[in-house]
């Protein structure tokens, strides 16, 4: 289906031609047209699905035909995470060009000067608000956010929201919204807490489910069974023997993120940080440098797995066994995007393993386990089946013949 056969306005219509959309992605091709008809919804659909142009292209389409009131806020578009408002308002502003729509990102870790342009922005009123939850609460308990004009509520990556404590300052939120509205929830997955939200803020929802819950093919995986005290002399001995032009390297705690990029910058790598002990300027300038190919390793909480749109990743990997199977797919679903090829490396620890055992379940086949050099000593084995009887499905560690044609 082409973007021309949704009827869309001509002035949006320039800046999807500006922004080289043609063919419309199997989420879009279901979402937009409710939307577009002012049905509340509710869409399983993980990053990389074009969920985002899903509910801008019908929004901005909205706004610009449809009459509201001047001076209050027509749309709040709720996020998890900075990085992700301020992906959208950058999405939204290459959409909304040849129109007149007006957008803010409204977020934490800014300056006293970006305090005041959010004031300014919602106390006038601005037709789409890209928040995260705590910020915008915070605003709206000063009084002077307009609301009552309001028309389009978003909440994206609900679960993630949901996962991070939010819930409490979303249903504040929502508290404060007209009850007359038209309400998408987008989600990559649909558990019992999402449901329960989604009846406690839709009104016979529309569903739609394009959910992945499996990564690409194309994606090569392998899994590195390692001691804890080998994963930093692994990633060296990786990075080393093949020049990748863009690595992201994920860890589960900040200390881990700090603790390799440190030992990587010794080792002369050119790498850096992004978690949240970092304000939002610099979190900004490292994914910049990342984006545009100036810095080739980037260290990161999960902040980046879902909602960052980086295509020409080359290798993900996983310092540390992500929680669970979607969080896993999330991360390796930084590379190999568009038409891109891409590995991944998950390192995966003894006390790691059962939890990498139930992704490999999600997934349907287990992972293809890789030789770890001989030079970093002996690895412990992969007890591929777990029994009540502690670790003795365990064999002796093993020492691994340096065989790197792979």
């Amino acid at each position: 289906m082409k973007f021309t056969d949704f009827g869309f306005d001509p002035r949006l219509m320039e800046g999807i031609d500006a922004s080289g959309y043609e063919n419309a992605t199997p989420v879009q091709e279901q979402v937009i047209p409710l939307i577009m008809a002012g049905k509340d919804v509710i869409a399983s659909a993980q990053t990389g699905t074009g969920k985002t142009a899903a509910f801008l292209l019908p929004l901005i389409n909205k706004i610009i035909t449809d009459p509201h009131e001047d001076h209050t806020n027509n749309a709040l578009v709720i996020v998890p995470t900075r990085e992700l408002a301020v992906q959208i308002a950058q999405h939204m502003e290459g959409l909304s060009y040849f129109t007149s729509v007006s957008s803010i990102a409204v977020y934490g870790g800014g300056d006293g000067n970006a305090f005041v342009q959010e004031k300014k922005a919602l106390s006038h009123g601005a037709d789409v608000v890209i928040c995260t939850p705590g910020k915008m609460m915070s605003h709206i308990k000063m009084g002077y956010v307009k609301l009552a004009g309001l028309k389009y509520l978003i909440l994206d990556e609900a679960d993630r929201m949901l996962d991070m404590g939010f819930y409490d300052d979303i249903m504040f939120i929502i508290d404060s919204l007209p009850k007359k509205r038209q309400n998408l929830l987008f989600s990559a997955t649909m558990p019992h807490k999402i449901r329960e939200l989604a009846r406690k803020i839709l009104h016979h929802p529309e569903e739609v489910n394009i959910s992945i819950s499996k990564p690409p093919e194309k994606i090569k995986q392998e899994a590195f069974i390692v001691y804890e005290t080998q994963k930093i002399p692994l990633v060296k001995h990786l990075l080393s023997k093949k020049d990748f032009k863009s690595v992201l390297i994920f860890c589960s705690s900040k200390i881990s993120v700090k603790q390799l990029t440190r030992d990587l910058k010794r080792a002369r790598f050119l790498a850096d940080e992004i978690h949240s002990d970092l304000d939002q300027p610099k979190r900004e300038e490292v994914l910049i440098q990342f984006k545009s190919g100036r810095l080739p390793i980037l260290v990161a909480t999960d902040i980046l797995s879902r909602g960052i749109d980086i295509d020409n990743i080359d290798l993900v990997i996983n310092y540390d066994v992500p929680h669970d199977g979607e969080d896993y797919v999330h991360r390796i679903g930084r590379t190999a995007r568009a038409a891109a090829e891409g590995s991944a490396y998950t390192f995966v620890t003894v006390k790691e393993q059962r939890k990498f055992m139930s992704i490999e379940k999600l997934l349907g086949k287990p992972v293809p386990k890789a030789i770890v050099p001989e030079e970093l000593g002996e690895t412990p084995a992969y007890n591929a089946a777990p029994s009540g009887g502690g670790n003795r499905n365990f064999s002796k560690p093993r020492r691994f013949q340096n065989n790197n044609k792979r």
